[in-house]
């Protein structure tokens, strides 16, 4: 059924400010809300007795003739989130709640933390898929035919286009075809739904690849395994997303990215693990194909669990189920005030996303509405950076890296652990500071570092003894690693799952992934031949000078998204892309005088003022 919603126009409520006799909320206190907030909710304004039979009438028409009471005190509360001190009509206990979720925000139900493990189970199983074949590609090229003499110089030849194909198979699986199942999936099957069916194929197509005896069969099996990867990797993160509490929605969904680095990582050590296993009659090349086959593992944990964790309350309020998305909520919220507000606020944004973008044309939804197209320059921007900063380039083929350096092939593969396990480690820092800094901070740290640190590394390739030489390329990739992990890994997917707005969620993610995925796929196959074409150190340079640029694009184009619910973003994205490129021009300009002022000990005065006091 219709959930009945305040006349809105251009976002604001066109229904009088007036309030009844009886309104709990004094003009005073709501005039703390912030701007932001207020102009993008669209129950400010609603008088009190039409929001209360706005709620009742939603809560019977949908199925919740047993919770009117608490749908109504939700419905308060949703309209002013910051003042439920003085609504009348919650009783101590369920201010008592609220009061604990502003104060203690990680406190929350294990079912919460429960569905956020089986998110970075998925991530893991995705590392593992990604870091494996690193360990393989130091045997499968030479019992295929297709040994490329990765870091030998002569130019770009066949058999290292080769080796980057069967590597970047999955990848190209991802941008041309599987991330573009992943609103279909979850149209269909929900989000638990599209991961399971993932989940299967990733598990089947690991399997598959330890039983291949040519290169193209090995292509294959791993273009196969994209339509795993790709529509997973759009799926978890949002599913996080839309199950988080708004104050720690950044930090949950970020652990897609630290346990993404964490089966990076628990992949090099099956690479070790698997080294030295010997042949056995009729099996050629046993250690690496248990090497592409371990990621079967995590593959079949998630698929024994993830039916366990309630649904995406977000996605049943899009397909009318409001009684179920509250149970949901139920179970995902430490009390059913909580529950009540976020369903009643949820169900009217859907309602006003329908009523906005009435059309089907994605696209046309996409790109022809300021807000949206806000969203995606700055997902894209970040998921292309999230490449072509050049981690995976290491990722990918580290021990190939080594080993041409001066490691033996053990070794290589001790290094390569080292940096997954790098990785992973201060991927943890951007838990808890990605909520507490923002996401633009954390970007815009990273890249200056990443570029330098990248540099020294391709530089230490000239150093002509042995020793120094693989002492110093070490040193600058884990430096590089320890750069990237708490910012530019983290938070593009973290960004780019909640800056859409529901109405184009599923197609916005399907979108940024997919150009996440081509531009990995641009990495992995490009990777042999630009080191035989560039020699190391310029490729080294090469991707050095990409974050050099992320830095500027990043400053000029990403907004900050931190502290904003989901449906609070519309502002976040309304102002034009040259606007908010101007401002910050002219904020970095207004840096030197800051700067003065501050170390004066007076107050800063904005450029308004300023001008004010000249006329």
């Amino acid at each position: 059924m219709s959930l009945q919603v305040p006349s809105v126009a251009h976002g604001r409520s066109s229904i009088s400010s007036e309030t009844s006799q009886g309104a709990s909320l004094s003009s005073d206190k709501t005039g703390k809300q912030s701007t932001a907030s207020r102009s993008s909710n669209p129950l400010v304004g609603v008088s009190v007795e039409q929001l209360l039979q706005d709620a009742e009438k939603f809560a019977r028409d949908n199925g919740l003739d047993d919770h009117v009471e608490i749908i109504q005190k939700g419905a308060l509360v949703a309209q002013n989130p910051e003042d439920f001190e003085d609504i009348d009509m919650l009783t101590e206990d369920e201010k008592a709640a609220l009061r604990h979720e502003a104060k203690k925000p990680w406190s929350q139900p294990k079912m919460l933390y429960y569905l956020v493990i089986m998110c970075s189970l998925a991530a893991a199983l995705q590392g593992m898929d990604e870091s494996v074949i690193n360990g393989a590609n130091l045997f499968f090229p030479g019992q295929f035919g297709i040994d490329p003499g990765f870091m030998n110089g002569g130019g770009a030849n066949r058999n290292q286009w080769l080796l980057g194909l069967v590597n970047s198979a999955p990848y190209l699986c991802c941008a041309v075809f599987s991330c573009w199942l992943t609103a279909p999936l979850n149209y269909y099957f929900g989000r638990r739904g599209a991961i399971f069916i993932t989940t299967v194929i990733s598990f089947l197509a690991c399997i598959w690849q330890t039983v291949t005896d040519t290169w193209w069969h090995l292509f294959i099996a791993r273009f196969v395994l994209g339509i795993g990867i790709g529509p997973n990797s759009a799926t978890v993160p949002v599913f996080a997303a839309e199950c988080a509490p708004s104050r720690i929605r950044g930090s949950l969904v970020t652990m897609w990215q630290v346990y993404t680095a964490f089966g990076i990582m628990l992949g090099y050590a099956v690479d070790l693990a698997f080294l030295r296993i010997p042949n056995k009659p009729h099996i050629t090349g046993l250690n690496w194909r248990l090497m592409l086959g371990s990621a079967s593992v995590p593959a079949l944990l998630l698929l024994s669990q993830i039916w366990f964790t309630p649904e995406s309350p977000r996605w049943l309020v899009s397909k009318g189920r409001h009684a179920d998305a509250f149970k949901s909520l139920l179970q995902l919220r430490n009390s059913s005030i909580e529950a009540a507000r976020d369903i009643y606020y949820t169900s009217v944004m859907n309602s006003l996303d329908k009523q906005r973008q009435p059309s089907r044309n994605l696209f046309a939804e996409l790109f022809g509405i300021r807000r949206n197209r806000r969203a995606a320059v700055a997902s894209l921007l970040l998921m292309f950076m999230q490449q072509f900063c050049g981690v995976n380039a290491i990722a990918y083929y580290s021990s190939n890296i080594f080993t041409q350096s001066g490691f033996s092939n053990v070794q290589a593969l001790l290094a390569s652990w080292g940096f997954g396990l790098t990785n992973w480690l201060f991927a943890f820092p951007a838990f808890f500071t990605i909520d507490r800094f923002g996401r633009r901070k954390l970007l815009l740290v990273s890249y200056p570092w990443m570029s330098l640190f990248l540099l020294i590394a391709g530089l230490a390739f000239l150093i002509p003894s042995r020793e120094p030489r693989i002492a110093v390329i070490a040193t600058g990739i884990y430096l590089f690693t320890i750069a990237y992990s708490p910012g530019a890994g983290p938070v593009p997917f973290a960004y780019s799952a909640e800056a859409y707005p529901s109405s184009i969620r599923d197609f916005g993610m399907s979108l940024s992934t997919a150009w996440l995925w081509f531009f990995n796929f641009v990495v992995a196959i490009t990777f042999p031949p630009l080191i035989g074409a560039f020699t190391p150190t310029g490729a080294f340079a090469w991707y050095a000078a990409w974050n050099a640029i992320g830095f500027v694009a990043a400053f000029l184009l990403v907004p900050e998204t931190k502290g904003q619910t989901l449906e609070e973003l519309d502002n976040v994205f309304s102002m034009s892309a040259r606007e908010f490129a101007r401002s910050q021009v002219i904020s970095l300009r207004e840096l030197p005088r800051t700067m003065k002022q501050i170390g004066l000990h007076r107050e800063t005065k904005t450029p308004a003022q300023r001008l004010a006091e000249e006329a």
